[in-house]
């Protein structure tokens, strides 16, 4: 049972940040989780002895992906004050 421990932990880290990430309303906010839950994945697949998952998931997962929803975030909301600063004149 001690040794299924680290791998019970990541497991409910995952469903946590998972849970989280679906609940939160905010973009931003969203995205961070996202990275979080991108990492517990990657401490997930290390502690089930797949490193090469690992290292992909840390890459796309937790970093590439997160920087694309941020990066989309940004440029909509810049097309929206803009749009808004149109109907002003």
């Amino acid at each position: 049972m001690a040794e299924d421990l680290p791998l019970l932990l990541g497991l409910v880290l995952v469903a946590a940040a998972g849970t989280g990430t679906v609940l939160v309303r905010d973009p931003v906010r969203q995205s961070f989780l996202m990275s979080l839950l991108g990492l517990a994945l990657a401490t997930l697949f290390v502690l089930l002895q797949a490193p090469d998952v690992a290292l992909s998931q840390l890459a796309v997962g937790s970093a590439l992906t997160p920087l694309m929803v941020l990066l989309s975030v940004r440029k909509v909301r810049r097309r929206a004050r803009g749009e808004r600063g149109e109907e002003r004149e």
